[in-house]
C-alpha cells in the first residue's frame, strides 16, 4: 500500500485541525411548534439523577418527574438452591440431540424461583419495576379577551441542556425555560411574561399512587411516598418538594395546590430524593430531609446563577465532541422536528438530521448517566408510568450494553463508570448463582437485572436461558482500558473478568462431533430453531454469540493478566481452552450459522442478530482479517432484512458500518429514522423514531438512540488496538463535513474533514503516547507520537 503523503508524516506539537473548545455550525435545536400531546413528543431533561420531561401546553402545562432511585421491589434470592441438580440430565439430552425434552427440563427446573421479573410486569412482585417519581401540574387561567395563541415555539437546545417554551396569547409574550442542574440538584423552571403582573397559574405535584402531597410552608409543596417492594410493601422510601419564588404578585399554599397570582417572573425549583440502597450508594436515609436540604441551597441562588453553573457543567461533557454533515439543506432544517422527520423519510437531502440525531444521543448520555449514580436503563431516566415497558430494567443480551457504545468513541467513557459499578456489583450474588445452577466458581449474570443484584435465569427458557449477559458485560471494562490505557482501571478490572472467564471456562463441555468445547445449556438471545421433526425449540448447545463472547472474554483476560503481570498459570489455561472453543461458522447457503447445528430459523427476519457480535461490537469477523466470514455476514444480514425495532434497526447500522458500506449503513439509518407510529397496543416489531426523536422498540426504549449514535460514528471513524480507520463507511449522502473529537483505541483524539466525499484532512492527537497505523482507503502511515503531540494528516492534494 501507499504510505500517506510526506506531510502527513510531520508531528506538530501543539497544532490542532479544530480548535479544543468545540463549536456547532448550525443550531443544535429539537423544535416543535405545537405542545406535546403524549410523552413520546416531549422534551426530556436531566442531570444523571433527576429527570423531567416538558410538555409545553399553554393553558395546562405536564412535566413528568423522574428520579433514578424510583425503583419497587427489593433484594431477593431468585435462585434455585437445587437447580445444579438438574444440569447432568440436561447435558446429557442435549448431547444426545433431544433438545425439547431438555428445553423442557430447563422450564421445570433451571428458570429463576419464585415470580422472576413478572413477565416483565414486575412492579408488585419482588424484582420491581423503575417507575415514574411524579408529574408537576401547571394551570393558567384564559386570559380575558382575546385568548388565541400565537407564534407557539417549543424546543429543547441540546448545547445547553434548556428547554423552553414562547407563545404570545392576549396581548402578552410568555416564556418558559427549564433545565436540570448537576451542580444545584435541582428541576429548575423560569416562567416570565413580558408585561408586568400577567403571570398568574395553579400547581400541583402528584403521583398515580402510594404517595401524598401537602403544604410546604406559604409557597412550597412536598410529595412523599414509599414504593411496594412486593412483600410487605415497606419499599423505597421517596420525596419531592417544589417552591415557587416569585418577583411579583402572590404566592399562597392552598390544600395541596400553590395559587400564583399576578406575577412578573417566577422560578420553580424541584428537588428529590430516594433512600435506596444500591451498589451505586444509598442516596440518603431521609430523602425527604435531602430534597429539603438540596431545595434550599438552589432558592438561595439566583437564577442566572444556577443557570450559568448547568451550562458550564454541561458543555464540558457535550463539546468535547461535534459533528457537521453537508451540505446543509436551510428548507429542510427550518421545518419542526416532526416534519423534518417524515420529509426525510420522504427522500429529502437533510444530513443535518443524522448529525442531530448523533448529537441527541450524546445528551441522552450526558443526560442519564453520571459519575456516582445508577446506569442509563432501557428508558435511560425517563418513565412516565408505574409499570414501565419490560420494568424499565437493565436488559443485558444487548440493551443495556447498547446503552454505552457511544461512550468510549464519543469521550464520554467516564460516563460509563455507573455501567462499571452495576458489573462490580453483580459479582456476589453472581457467584451464587454460578454455584447454585452450575456447581462453578466465578460469577455469572444471565438475561435480566435490577439494583437488587438479580442474576438468576429468567422466567422461561425462550428468553430467560441465555448465559453469557456477564461476559458481555466484561467486554466494556477491556474495552474502557483499550480505549483509555489506564493501568488504574485495569488493576481494579481485572478480577472482576477473571471471575467471569473463571465461570465460563467451568462452564464448557465438548461437543460429540468434533470435540470442540461449548456452552450448555445456550440460546441465541430470544431466536428459536425447528428441530428436523418441526419442533421449535431454543435451548442448544454453543450458540454462536456464545462462542464468539468467550472467546472475546478469554482473548481480553489473557492480555489482561499480560499486561499486569499476573496469573501467568491462567492464561495458560484459558489460551488452552480458547483454542477449543467452537469456531463461528458458514452455513450451506453461505450465511453465518447462528447455532452449532444448521438449524432452520423459525423467524428469518428476528429482531435479534446475535451472532454477528463479532463483527460488532466485537472484532472477530472482518472484511480485512477474515473476507469469508465477513462475507457470509453481509449474507446474513441481506437474509434478515432491513426492518425490525429501534434497537435492532441500530445494531444492523452497526454492522454495515463495520462491514464498510456506508451506503446500505446510511439506508439502515434513514429506517431507523423512519417516523414512528403513535403509542399504543404494540402488533409487530417495527421500530422507528417518535417526534422527540426518542427511539420506538415499540414501545419507547433508549437503546436504539444510543445505538445510533454508536453507528454514525463508527461510519466516520473505526479502531482497534494498533490501527485507526478513517472515514472506513462515509456514504454518497455526506459528500462533505467535519467531526472533532472523536477517541479511537490506543488513547487517541481524532478530528476528520472531508470534501466531495474524500478526506481532505485529519488530526490525530495522541494522548497516551501509543503507536499506532493510520488507515485511509489503501493508504497507511505509521504514528509514534509522544504524549500531548499532534500528528497532522494532509489529503487536500490527494493520494
Amino acid at each position: 500500500m501507499n504510505p500517506l503523503r510526506a506531510p502527513a508524516l510531520a508531528a506538530l506539537a501543539g497544532f490542532s485541525l479544530m480548535p479544543a473548545l468545540r463549536t456547532h455550525a448550525a443550531p443544535d435545536v429539537i423544535w416543535f411548534d405545537v405542545p406535546a400531546a403524549q410523552f413520546t413528543e416531549s422534551c426530556p431533561l436531566g442531570n444523571g439523577r433527576l429527570g423531567a420531561m416538558m410538555f409545553g401546553g399553554v393553558s395546562d402545562e405536564r412535566i413528568v418527574l423522574n428520579e433514578t432511585g424510583m425503583w419497587s421491589g427489593g433484594p431477593q434470592d431468585a435462585d434455585r438452591p437445587d437447580a445444579a441438580a438438574a444440569l447432568p440430565e440436561i447435558r446429557r439430552l442435549l448431547l444426545a440431540g433431544r433438545n425439547a425434552e431438555a428445553e423442557r427440563l430447563v422450564n421445570a427446573s433451571f428458570t429463576c424461583a419464585g415470580k422472576g421479573s413478572g413477565f416483565g410486569a414486575g412492579a408488585n412482585v419482588p424484582y420491581g419495576c423503575y417507575q415514574v417519581l411524579g408529574n408537576l401540574w401547571l394551570h393558567f387561567p384564559a386570559p380575558a379577551g382575546d385568548a388565541s395563541v400565537r407564534n407557539y415555539r417549543r424546543e429543547l437546545d441540546l448545547a445547553e441542556a434548556v428547554a423552553r417554551v414562547t407563545y404570545e396569547q392576549g396581548g402578552v409574550r410568555f416564556t418558559r425555560e427549564a433545565f436540570v442542574s448537576a451542580p444545584d440538584e435541582a428541576i429548575v423552571l423560569r416562567l416570565a411574561a413580558d408585561r408586568p403582573g400577567r403571570l398568574s397559574f395553579d400547581l400541583r405535584l402528584d403521583r398515580p399512587e402510594r404517595a401524598t402531597t401537602t403544604a410546604d410552608g406559604t409557597d412550597g409543596l412536598r410529595l412523599s411516598g414509599q414504593l411496594n417492594n412486593g412483600t410487605d410493601g415497606r419499599g423505597v422510601r421517596f420525596a419531592a418538594r417544589v417552591r415557587a419564588l416569585a418577583r411579583g404578585g402572590t404566592v399562597r399554599a392552598d390544600a395541596g395546590r400553590l395559587e400564583v397570582r399576578g406575577a412578573d417572573e417566577v422560578t420553580l425549583l424541584v428537588t428529590a430524593a430516594t433512600d435506596i440502597r444500591t451498589f451505586a450508594g444509598r442516596r440518603s436515609d431521609d430523602p425527604d430531609k435531602m430534597a429539603a436540604d438540596d431545595l434550599a441551597r438552589a432558592a438561595a441562588k439566583p437564577y442566572a446563577a444556577l443557570r450559568d453553573a448547568h451550562v458550564a457543567d454541561y458543555r464540558r461533557w457535550f463539546d468535547r465532541v461535534s459533528l457537521r454533515l453537508g451540505p446543509p439543506n436551510p428548507a429542510q432544517e427550518a421545518l419542526p422536528t416532526p416534519e423534518r422527520l417524515r420529509a426525510f423519510h420522504a427522500g429529502a437531502p437533510d444530513p443535518g438530521l443524522p448529525a442531530l440525531f448523533f448529537d441527541f444521543g450524546r445528551y441522552l448520555l450526558i443526560s442519564s448517566s453520571r459519575p456516582g449514580g445508577l446506569p442509563a436503563n432501557l428508558q435511560g431516566l425517563w418513565a412516565e408510568e408505574i409499570q414501565t415497558p419490560w420494568n424499565g430494567d437493565w436488559h443485558l443480551n444487548i440493551n443495556v450494553q447498547m446503552n454505552y457504545w457511544p461512550a468510549e468513541v464519543c469521550g464520554l467513557g467516564d460516563l460509563a463508570q455507573p455501567l462499571f459499578a452495576l458489573i462490580a456489583s453483580l459479582q456476589a450474588p453472581g457467584a451464587r448463582t454460578a454455584r447454585d445452577y452450575y456447581a462453578a466458581p466465578g460469577w455469572v449474570a444471565h438475561v435480566i437485572t435490577n439494583p437488587w443484584g438479580f442474576t438468576a435465569p429468567g422466567e422461561s427458557a425462550t428468553w430467560g436461558s441465555t448465559t453469557t449477559g456477564s461476559a458481555w458485560l466484561c467486554t466494556h471494562l477491556w474495552d474502557h482500558y483499550l480505549y483509555t490505557g489506564d493501568r488504574k482501571f485495569l488493576t481494579w478490572a481485572y478480577p472482576i473478568m477473571k471471575g467471569s472467564a473463571e465461570f465460563y471456562s467451568h462452564l464448557l463441555i465438548a461437543e460429540p462431533a468434533h470435540g470442540w468445547l461449548v456452552t450448555a445449556p445456550s440460546n441465541s438471545p430470544e431466536n428459536s430453531f425447528h428441530l428436523p421433526d418441526g419442533t421449535v425449540c431454543h435451548i442448544c448447545l454453543g450458540a454462536t454469540a456464545d462462542m464468539q463472547l468467550l472467546r472475546s472474554l478469554f482473548g481480553a483476560c489473557i492480555d489482561a493478566a499480560q499486561t499486569l503481570g499476573v496469573d501467568e498459570a491462567f492464561r495458560d489455561e484459558l489460551a488452552a481452552r480458547r483454542a477449543r472453543l467452537a469456531p463461528t461458522q458458514i452455513g450451506p447457503d453461505g450465511r453465518v450459522m447462528e447455532w452449532l447445528e444448521n438449524y432452520r430459523e423459525v423467524d428469518p427476519h428476528h429482531r435479534h442478530t446475535a451472532h454477528l457480535w463479532g463483527l460488532f461490537p466485537g472484532d472477530e469477523l472482518s472484511p480485512r482479517a477474515t473476507p469469508a466470514l465477513a462475507a457470509a455476514a453481509r449474507r446474513t444480514l441481506d437474509a434478515r432484512g432491513d426492518a425490525g425495532t429501534g434497537w435492532g434497526l441500530a445494531f444492523k447500522l452497526c454492522l454495515w458500518a463495520r462491514l464498510g458500506d456506508g451506503n446500505r449503513a446510511f439506508r439502515l439509518l434513514r429506517q431507523q429514522l423512519t417516523p414512528a407510529v403513535a403509542d399504543g397496543p404494540r402488533t409487530h416489531w417495527t421500530g422507528g423514531t417518535y417526534p422527540n426523536l426518542f427511539d420506538s422498540g415499540p414501545p419507547f426504549q433508549i437503546d436504539g438512540n444510543f445505538g445510533g449514535t454508536a453507528g454514525i460514528a463508527e461510519m466516520l471513524l473505526q479502531s482497534e488496538p494498533g490501527e485507526i480507520d478513517l472515514l472506513p463507511a462515509l456514504p454518497e449522502a455526506w459528500p462533505e463535513g467535519e467531526v472533532r473529537g472523536l477517541r479511537a483505541r490506543g488513547d487517541f483524539e481524532v478530528d476528520e474533514a472531508w470534501r466531495q466525499g474524500r478526506l481532505q484532512a485529519a488530526t490525530i492527537r495522541s494522548l497516551g503516547g501509543n503507536a499506532t497505523r493510520v488507515r485511509y482507503v489503501g493508504q497507511t502511515s505509521e504514528i509514534n507520537a509522544r504524549p500531548g503531540e499532534v500528528v497532522h494528516l494532509d489529503f487536500a492534494s490527494g493520494p
